[in-house]
């Protein structure tokens, strides 16, 4: 349940360039054009390509071409998308990321063009999605939600979300919710946060941001842990994930070579993370298998990647081999 946007990469050659007549300025030419789910799309991405069950989306999107492409690329990747609701006043929000195809790697990328949504959600809307998430929490092993609209209440997760799911967090306490936001992650309550280590920082210690050492860590995990009520888990990039529950634990990561391009590498460890919990795994064991999946979508340049099962045995023998 979150903000779904749709990733849509145009692959730009640059042999091809013309010059527009009527402006004099470079017409770009675009010989391919590849769409997929992003932000909460990006975690079912990986969620679909760990071969989870039963996979429903909860959101909204535009009546609009991008809200197609994003609709269709949910349904062949499985899911139930009948809590994405289609609202003609919305726009279906997009992240329009041009690229060099001659050049693999990063610096390929040329600058991105985001559309979002950015007035204050309509109540209605949220009403009616609220009310589809209560028929269907029942039948749910966990509920993710990702916050990714950064203009506050212009996106799903507004406060009043964040209050309804804190109540159904306490009536159905055998249920995993989980939560992920790029600017508000202190406002969640009794739900498993998982910020990352700037964004913990940062909400605990604003004088201390850019410190982000071993000790901030720790006071500031502690700190969102006595908040919530529930486990923490933090992101630490290369050096692994950090849990709580209540101690401060680093769980490191997987070393593995460069080139590596870090976009999704946190929705990837929320999907890893979510269906080992799932499967009754531990704390320490759930970060471990979330270090994995990251490990193996960081490899993959210039796109969001994903990891699949049988990938994930080799990993944890390079983990262990790694000390």
């Amino acid at each position: 349940m979150g903000d779904y946007f749709l990733d849509k990469y145009l692959d730009v050659d640059p042999a091809l360039a013309e010059l527009s007549v009527e402006t004099g300025k470079t017409a770009h030419q675009v010989v391919g054009i590849r769409c997929s789910p992003g932000a909460a799309g990006t975690v079912v991405n990986n969620l679909a390509a760990l071969r989870a069950g039963q996979l429903h989306v909860l959101g909204f999107t535009g009546d609009d071409g991008e809200g197609f492409e994003l609709r269709r690329a949910l349904r062949n990747l499985g899911c139930n998308i009948d809590g994405l609701f289609t609202r003609p006043h919305l726009f279906t929000p997009t992240y329009l990321k041009p690229r060099d195809r001659r050049n693999a790697d990063l610096s390929g990328e040329h600058e991105r063009y985001d559309t979002k949504n950015r007035r204050p959600t309509l109540r209605e809307d949220l009403e009616k999605l609220l009310a589809h998430l209560e028929q269907l929490l029942p039948l749910l092993d966990a509920l993710i939600v990702l916050d990714q609209v950064e203009e506050d209440e212009c996106g799903v997760v507004t406060a009043e979300v964040r209050e309804r799911l804190a109540t159904m967090a306490s009536l159905f306490p055998d249920k995993i919710f989980w939560a992920d936001s790029r600017r508000r992650i202190g406002r969640f309550r009794r739900v498993i946060i998982k910020p990352n280590a700037n964004e913990a920082v940062k909400e605990t210690c604003p004088d201390c941001a850019g410190r982000e050492d071993d000790g901030v860590i720790r006071r500031a995990i502690t700190d969102l842990r006595r908040r919530t009520g529930k486990p923490v888990f933090v992101t630490a990039g290369r050096r692994g994930i950090w849990i709580s529950d209540p101690d401060p634990v680093l769980v490191r990561g997987v070393k593995v070579e460069e080139p590596t391009d870090p976009t999704g590498a946190g929705d990837s460890a929320t999907a890893g993370a979510v269906l080992a919990l799932c499967a009754r795994a531990t704390l320490e064991e759930a970060a471990l298998v979330a270090n994995l999946v990251a490990s193996i979508t960081v490899q993959q340049l210039a796109t969001t990647g994903t990891a699949k099962p049988e990938q994930l045995g080799p990993r944890l023998e390079m983990w262990r081999s790694q000390g």
